[in-house]
């Protein structure tokens, strides 16, 4: 029997190039900003609280340039509550109330943001574009030195806005909780593996047409656009598919080109 499986490197699909100063770089030379979004606790808002939020995540996505791609990332796992019970302070109804919840399972929710600045000449980019069809391998807009730093000033801004809010916080991720250290998993790491614990083993990842599988678990992966604001090559999810337990609800590290 032939085997007509395709293997390729890691490496060969990774799309990032580099991370510096806090900064996701890209190899289509875009530059991406990440923060750990803090939310407030569900149905704890009221209808004008919530419309002040809403209002708040309008007003600093404006005052981002243009060819900017925002691209929330939520994470859904299933958890068990591991208790705390080795604090001194702890008296007995405290201690009984971390006991009675042990190993219990629960849904945990992770929420990040990344906020990339691409180009025109990225967004309008096709599947059949390569660099041979370009003057330059990196574009024009993005050796422009005073635009990447009006993009830095412009995320300064919107992350005060929504401070200035009170409703959602946002931290903003360094080198570190990016690319990991020797001890500590960083978001890519986590990425590959599905999971959000301090894991430095790198699964098998098996990629096709009908799901992404990292080791036992499945990639899912849901958008809430319409077909109407997406480009013809995609498209917004039908419906969700019955998965493991143990699987992750998640999406991709960086924004699709198409912004």
């Amino acid at each position: 029997m032939r085997n007509i499986l395709k293997a390729a490197t890691l490496e060969s699909k990774f799309p990032v190039l580099s991370v510096e100063r806090g900064c996701i770089l890209s190899k289509d030379a875009d530059v991406t900003v990440g923060f750990k979004v803090r939310l407030p606790e569900l149905f704890t808002l009221t209808s004008a609280e919530y419309a002040a939020m809403h209002g708040a995540w309008v007003k600093a996505i404006k005052v981002l340039p243009c060819y900017t791609v925002v691209h929330r990332q939520d994470w859904f796992l299933e958890e068990k509550y591991r208790a705390v019970t080795g604090r001194d302070d702890m008296g007995f109804l405290d201690r009984s109330f971390e006991l009675h919840f042990n190993e219990r399972p629960f849904l945990n929710h992770y929420a990040y943001l990344f906020i990339t600045r691409t180009t025109r000449e990225r967004s309008l980019q096709q599947s059949n574009f390569s660099i041979l069809c370009r003057g330059a391998i990196i574009p024009r807009e993005a050796r422009d030195r005073e635009a990447v730093v009006r993009f830095m000033e412009s995320v300064d801004q919107f992350e005060r806005i929504m401070g200035d809010s009170g409703l959602v916080g946002l931290e903003r991720l360094t080198t570190d909780e990016i690319v990991g250290t020797g001890k500590k998993a960083g978001i890519i790491e986590k990425y590959f593996s599905l999971s959000q614990e301090n894991t430095t083993t790198l699964k098998d990842i098996s990629l096709s047409p009908a799901e992404m599988r990292i080791g036992d678990e499945i990639l899912s992966v849901h958008t809430l656009s319409t077909r109407t604001t997406c480009p013809p090559r995609c498209g917004r999810t039908g419906g969700s598919r019955s998965i493991p337990p143990t699987a992750a609800t998640a999406a991709s590290p960086l924004p699709p080109p198409w912004g």
